[in-house]
């Protein structure tokens, strides 16, 4: 009776830790959901501030390759 006992015990502290680890999932989620967005925001505005220099020099390496640079429309 005494293993019985001692096994019921352990399984409600291991199932009693599972879910008391889940309280903080929520704010995890909201967190990661807060860095996601300021990368996003970070990229946009570095593609918008370098996106000039960028076709410049993909059309350099494209141009260098032997290749034709395609007429942009703005």
């Amino acid at each position: 009776m005494n293993r019985a006992a001692a096994f019921i015990t352990t399984l409600l502290t291991v199932v009693g830790d599972r879910f008391e680890g889940r309280k903080d999932r929520g704010a995890t989620a909201v967190e990661y959901g807060l860095m996601v967005g300021l990368i996003a925001v970070g990229i946009i505005v570095a593609v918008t501030a370098l996106g000039g220099q960028l076709q410049t020099l993909f059309g350099q390496i494209v141009t260098g390759l032997g290749g034709t640079v395609p007429a942009t429309t703005p």
